[in-house]
């Protein structure tokens, strides 16, 4: 698919949140601008936000704790919300979470309770699309390696992702797609420098 003939293109700055509904049949793709850059995105069904990706269906129904080409994102009514049709970079993390000011104060100490968080991001975005907290939920974090050690412990290590490599899902259902692009300065999740990345949206 060429840029030119994207319905939605828009630069999403480092940082910050970013929304918008995926309509059934439409494509995202989702662009690392310069690599090492973890983009932490929620999916909800557009027309009932109780309906959501689900991490332990999607999991259960491919054997696989990463996200990559072929993937088919489960909700919790166990259908299907998107599939991921490209995939440059090969790895994504369903199981790490999202950053907040109670994991930055256990992993980092009390003196980074306050830094930004990708729930500060999330709670901005449910606020001004007028839902709950409580709607927050599993999330999937593009592009960040999320290794399993051998005792169990997931790991935070560098990114595998480089410079414009990109994720692209085809979406089987009207899906509210919210997305934190991570802040987070404390880890190698965005190689300790958070970045842009590109969003874009076609028709078919």
């Amino acid at each position: 698919m060429e840029e030119t003939t994207a319905i939605y293109n828009e630069r999403v700055s480092a940082g910050v949140p970013w929304y918008h509904v995926v309509k059934k049949g439409q494509s995202i793709r989702i662009i690392d601008l310069k690599g090492c850059q973890a983009v932490d995105t929620l999916f909800y069904n557009a027309n009932n936000h109780d309906e959501r990706y689900s991490a332990s269906d999607t999991i259960r129904e491919q054997g696989s704790i990463f996200i990559t080409t072929g993937t088919k994102l489960l909700s919790s009514d166990d259908n299907v919300m998107l599939e991921v049709t490209h995939d440059t970079c090969g790895n994504h993390d369903t199981l790490g979470g999202h950053c907040s000011a109670e994991s930055n104060t256990v992993r980092f100490g009390h003196d980074k309770k306050y830094m930004h968080s990708c729930r500060d991001n999330y709670l901005y975005a449910v606020g001004e699309l007028e839902m709950s907290p409580r709607d927050l939920t599993n999330n999937i974090n593009f592009f960040m390696n999320v290794p399993v050690e051998e005792d169990g412990h997931l790991a935070i290590v560098d990114g595998i992702s480089h410079e414009g490599d990109f994720v692209q899902m085809k979406a089987h259902m009207d899906t509210l797609v919210l997305i934190s692009n991570c802040p987070q300065l404390n880890n190698p999740c965005n190689g300790f420098n958070p970045t842009p990345i590109q969003i874009l949206i076609w028709d078919n």
